[in-house]
């Protein structure tokens, strides 16, 4: 995608500590990212917003609102009140993948859904709240990554059935057609990475609900020793990028 990344240096970089951490390949990821891709631009033939070209243009629609003010981030620990802070405080809302269920718990759900410019998933959030989102069209950034072929593909069908705008993301050192890696790891962090390359400013960036000490009630499966590990390195990446949990 021709974009002009304002992310801090470091952010892509990181990605390649934390497989050597895991002990994933960067194969798995590479291979998950383009098969994710293909089989976007195999559906885009019945979806013009699918399509290289309209991805790109959702890519940059998002820019352009995202740029305009602050923005919060809600993250796995997001509660009603961050969303009601937000709000009143005249942000913009990004949800990390299943934590967009928070949002049908505000008194004030249109305003609070009219305020979420978007949602960073890679498919493992709660399906229900995901497709409460894709039914009213809000834009996805789906996530391809080495172990969740199986979630993004049930998500892909649900958004590709709603028409729901899409951008892919992945998290590989190379540079993939129709594909943009904004760096980072988590949903989390990597939302705000994806703000950052839209250029938008760190200290427009809030954060609602980031925990490194619990693992958040909008968390999709997981080991919980691992999730804690992953944590970890949510805070590492954010720090990297200036973003202060």
């Amino acid at each position: 995608m021709n974009v002009n990344p304002a992310s801090p240096p470091g952010l892509i970089e990181i990605q390649e500590e934390i497989r050597a951490d895991f002990g994933w390949g960067l194969d798995a990821d590479l291979a998950s990212a383009k098969n994710l891709r293909d089989a976007c631009d195999e559906k885009s033939r019945m979806l013009d917003s699918w399509t290289e070209r309209g991805r790109q243009e959702t890519f940059f629609r998002l820019q352009e609102r995202l740029i305009t003010g602050p923005v919060t981030v809600l993250g796995a620990a997001a509660e009603p009140d961050d969303v009601r802070t937000a709000i009143q405080d005249g942000h913009q809302l990004i949800a990390a993948d299943g934590a967009v269920g928070v949002l049908t718990e505000v008194e004030f759900s249109e305003i609070a859904w009219n305020s979420l410019v978007c949602i960073v998933s890679d498919a493992d959030g709660e399906i229900d709240h995901l497709t409460l989102a894709a039914e009213r069209k809000v834009p996805f950034i789906l996530h391809g990554h080495g172990d969740n072929t199986d979630e993004w593909g049930a998500l892909l069908d649900i958004l590709h059935l709603n028409g729901t705008p899409l951008i892919l993301t992945h998290q590989t050192p190379e540079g993939l057609r129709g594909m943009h890696n904004p760096g980072g790891f988590t949903d989390g962090d990597r939302a705000v990475c994806l703000a950052l390359s839209m250029n938008v400013r760190p200290n427009q960036i809030k954060l609602g609900g980031f925990r490194t000490d619990l693992i958040g009630r909008w968390t999709g499966a997981t080991h919980p020793e691992r999730k804690m590990r992953k944590l970890d390195w949510m805070r590492r990446v954010l720090e990297v990028a200036g973003v202060g949990m």
